[in-house]
C-alpha cells in the first residue's frame, strides 16, 4: 500500500436481498457511511466488486450510476437535506420530475406519499415551517418518490428526540412491510432492534453479523 494511503473499507462481503432490513452499527470513523455510499452507488469501489441488480457498479459511467441513484435507490439522511426554498410537496415532486415522470402521475404520487407519512395538511409548508420529525417524514417521502426497491438511511433519527425517533422507526417498519429493502446506519437501539439483520463494523470491517 502506498505511503499515506488510507483503506476506508477492507475485506467486506455483504449481500442485500430484496426485502431485507439491515441495521449497521459501530463507532464513528469505522466505515459505516463509506459502506452506505458504496451501496448507494455514490462512490465507486477502488477494488473488489459491487453488484447492483446484476450490474457491476465499478464498470458503469457516472451517468449510469446517477440514473440508478435517482430511480432505484432512495436516500434518507440525518440532517434531512430538503431544499429550503421548496415546499414539502415540491421537495417530494422534484425527483419524480428529474426522472421524467409525467405531471399527472407526479401529482398523484406526491399526494399519496404525503398522506402516507401523515403530512397531507402540511404539503404547502417549507422546511423552516416544519418540525424535525416532519422534515424527516418529508425526506422519507422524497426518498420513496420513484418507488425504489432499496432505501438507504444514515442516522435517520440522529437529530430527533426519543419519541419522534420512535415514530420514524415505526414509519420505516411500514416502508419495509411494503416490500422495500432497507439498510440503515444507526446508533439508535430502537431503530436497530427493528431490523431483521444487524451488522457491526470496526476499523473498516464487518466484525459481527
Amino acid at each position: 500500500m502506498p505511503a499515506g494511503t488510507v483503506t476506508a473499507l477492507g475485506h467486506v462481503s455483504i449481500r442485500i436481498e430484496a426485502g431485507d432490513y439491515v441495521a449497521i452499527s459501530g463507532p464513528s470513523g469505522c466505515g459505516k457511511s463509506t459502506l452506505l455510499h458504496l451501496l448507494g452507488c455514490v462512490d465507486r469501489p477502488s477494488g473488489g466488486s459491487l453488484v447492483f441488480e446484476g450490474r457491476d457498479v465499478a464498470g458503469l459511467t457516472e451517468s449510469e450510476r446517477s440514473r440508478i441513484r435517482l430511480t432505484r435507490i432512495g436516500f434518507v439522511f440525518q440532517r434531512f437535506f430538503l431544499l429550503p426554498m421548496l415546499t414539502a410537496w415540491e421537495n417530494v415532486e422534484l425527483p419524480q420530475s428529474e426522472a421524467g415522470v409525467p405531471k399527472g402521475d407526479r401529482r398523484a404520487r406526491t399526494r399519496e406519499l404525503l398522506d402516507y407519512v401523515g403530512l397531507a395538511e402540511r404539503s404547502g409548508h417549507r422546511p423552516s415551517q416544519l418540525s424535525g420529525g416532519e422534515m424527516q417524514r418529508v425526506a422519507i417521502a422524497r426518498a420513496l418518490a420513484n418507488r425504489p426497491p432499496l432505501l438507504l438511511a444514515d442516522e435517520p433519527t440522529g437529530e430527533l428526540d426519543e419519541t419522534t425517533g420512535e415514530q420514524i422507526a415505526d414509519l420505516f417498519d411500514r416502508v419495509h412491510q411494503g416490500g422495500t429493502a432497507i439498510v440503515v446506519v444507526t446508533h439508535n437501539p430502537v431503530v436497530a432492534a427493528r431490523a431483521g439483520r444487524r451488522l457491526a463494523m470496526k476499523g473498516g470491517r464487518v466484525v459481527d453479523a
